[in-house]
């Protein structure tokens, strides 16, 4: 059930398209309550360091569009060294380390509710930044399975294209027709169909078109 940290090393202020897919393409999600327990955890280990702008939970992998907002955050978990202000002892959390809790935890239910044991995810997430500067902009293709972009588009389209490409996922797999009948995506919020309160629209509005 080892999962590693994710393998990018994320920076303030810019947008990444995060995600990981079953061990050996294996279904991750198993019932309706599965997805939404996941969603939970998301909030909960996620949402604290970034905003996030789109997300898509497909059978078998799952898809997410964030702002970074903060890298590491206070926690009451573990003591890494003193508050630089009071000199107290402070416990830290990096976004990265709060991703592996996230799928760690989630990898144990599941495999006491299946009754199987193992790995659930791959053993590294990946993170592919979207607005880099530094060359390093997001060049996706098949990988095992999930379906990425390739493209060669002027930066400023990037965040559009991964925004659009994580809510068509549904549809381009053949689960459903239109992105907005996939309850496990984003898509319904933005059509105004249901007011999730995951996104951050407003911060969405600032880098793609809805």
């Amino acid at each position: 059930m080892f999962i590693k940290s994710i393998l990018m090393n994320f920076e303030k202020g810019y947008l990444y398209h995060i995600y990981n897919q079953g061990n050996n393409k294996q279904k991750i999600f198993y019932c309706r309550d599965n997805y939404l327990f996941f969603l939970k955890k998301m909030k909960h280990h996620i949402e604290p360091y970034v905003d996030i702008l789109a997300w898509c939970l497909m059978p078998n992998h799952f898809h997410l569009m964030v702002l970074i907002n903060e890298i590491e955050l206070a926690t009451t978990h573990r003591v890494t060294r003193s508050h630089p202000v009071s000199g107290h002892p402070v416990s830290y959390r990096r976004i990265n380390d709060s991703i592996a809790i996230l799928l760690r935890s989630y990898t144990r239910a599941i495999n006491e509710q299946q009754n199987r044991s193992g790995s659930l995810f791959r053993e590294s997430t990946k993170a592919d930044c979207i607005n880099c500067f530094n060359g390093m902009a997001p060049s996706y293709i098949m990988n095992s399975g999930i379906t990425q972009i390739l493209l060669k588009l002027p930066e400023k389209q990037y965040p559009q294209v991964c925004f659009d490409y994580i809510h068509q996922n549904p549809v381009k797999a053949g689960l459903v027709k239109r992105d907005i009948d996939w309850e496990y995506s984003s898509a319904i919020d933005y059509a105004g169909l249901r007011n999730g309160r995951l996104i951050n629209k407003e911060v969405a509005n600032e880098y793609v078109d809805f």
